[in-house]
């Protein structure tokens, strides 16, 4: 029994490895786009944050849109 325990926790790490290696070779590759838009003129930092507004649902966006435009007008800003 504690044999196959042990293979079966050997198994889960060697995935969890492979797992983390790919995540690795990933962040690489996004950072290679982001690179690539930078050396043609893009504004990374401004496409970091579009495709963090695009992640949100069109209801959270708005609030966070309302929200945001709420605190600017209370600070003055535009």
């Amino acid at each position: 029994m504690a044999e196959n325990t042990d293979d079966r926790l050997r198994l889960l790490i060697e995935r969890v490895e492979r797992l983390e290696e790919e995540k690795k070779g990933i962040s690489d590759d996004i950072r290679d786009v982001y690179n690539e838009a930078k050396a043609v003129g893009y504004d990374v930092k401004i496409m970091r944050q579009i495709v963090r507004i695009r992640k949100l649902k069109p209801d959270d966006r708005r609030e966070m849109e309302m929200i945001l435009d709420t605190y600017k007008a209370a600070l003055g800003i535009e």
